[in-house]
């Protein structure tokens, strides 16, 4: 209950700041430069200068914020990811040329690589089918509610809940495991589905799938609906089918969408960190960049160095994608 006032007091005292806010700086910048007076040449230069100053007035906190919390923070890991692993001396490349032979990094990498192939492609191809089925049925709007409902969930959440999926007892004891339960009632046995190597990480992206596929059913529901009707229409009264309408058709005019919304799930993808954390800890081969990461600067007295240097390639691994998806985000507006 404490923590609950904590929380809804924060809440109201930062609403409140921000109205305070709002309100007060624009009260003292009308005070400065007033828009009104005798002189009206005085008056109407004050209002230019105004408007020029009033956006940074808005602009000034978000940027602050941002360049606290996400570039001062790029600029001291890479300095960081060239200091031993108290963070004070200078050790050069050497962090990079552990990485590049340490087995966890390289386990790691692979299976980074596994969530890419699997995770954005199911994700986006299931968002799409969702998509294009409930936009044909009268109840599709509690549909998509439904399936976009795990997209409020923290991935911390949504990995408990999976846990009770994949939870494991003694094949004589009642299995509360949904999964365990199904292969039982089919004369198999149980397993402990996540200290399976290899395949446990597939059961950790299932996890991500269940979340991300309603994010991109809402995208591509919206990309679908801005299909012009003449040209399904067209489409059928040439004879084409359902299958050839959504391939040749329906397909093609969204690509640039669904592009936007792979390399949007790619990009969560590569960061991914609570889900991996919270199911398995990085054990049994199911380790990740991110999750290691962590553990190499929070865990067994923390390495600065190795940490820094790792989060600086989750980095560079993520920037070329993320500029390309800017790119493909804006060449899609401007086709509108």
């Amino acid at each position: 209950m404490q923590q609950l006032i904590y929380a809804i007091a924060t809440m109201i005292a930062g609403v409140l700041g921000c109205a305070a806010y709002f309100f007060g700086s624009n009260f003292i910048l009308d005070t400065i430069y007033p828009a009104k007076g005798k002189d009206a040449a005085r008056a109407a230069r004050n209002m230019r200068r105004a408007a020029v100053i009033r956006p940074w007035l808005f602009l000034g906190p978000a940027l602050i914020a941002l360049t606290l919390y996400l570039v001062y923070p790029v600029f001291e890991s890479l300095r960081l990811s060239f200091l031993d692993k108290g963070g004070q001396n200078f050790v050069g490349l050497f962090n990079y040329k552990w990485m590049i032979a340490d087995q966890q990094f390289r386990e790691s990498i692979l299976n980074n690589f596994m969530w890419l192939l699997v995770v954005p492609a199911a994700a986006t191809f299931f968002g799409l089918v969702i998509a294009v089925l409930t936009d044909r049925i009268w109840w599709g709007n509690i549909a998509k509610s439904l399936i976009f409902m795990p997209m409020a969930i923290s991935f911390v959440g949504a990995a408990v809940i999976w846990k009770f999926v994949y939870d494991y007892r003694d094949a004589a004891t009642a299995q509360i495991g949904i999964l365990n339960a199904i292969v039982v009632w089919f004369g198999g046995e149980p397993q402990a589905w996540i200290t399976l190597p290899f395949w446990n990480n597939f059961f950790l992206m299932a996890i991500l799938i269940w979340i991300q596929t309603g994010f991109a059913m809402v995208i591509l529901s919206a990309a679908l609906r801005g299909i012009p009707d003449e040209t399904i229409e067209a489409a059928v009264i040439d004879g084409a089918n359902g299958f050839q309408i959504f391939f040749k058709i329906m397909i093609p005019q969204i690509w640039g969408t669904i592009a936007v919304v792979w390399t949007t799930i790619t990009i969560l993808v590569l960061k991914v960190f609570d889900i991996v954390l919270a199911m398995t800890n990085g054990q049994w081969n199911s380790q990740v960049l991110a999750n290691l990461m962590f553990d190499w600067m929070f865990r067994g007295g923390g390495d600065f160095g190795r940490g820094a240097a790792i989060a600086i390639v989750i980095m560079v691994l993520v920037i070329p994608i993320m500029i390309w998806n800017i790119r493909n985000a804006r060449k899609e507006m401007e086709g509108r």
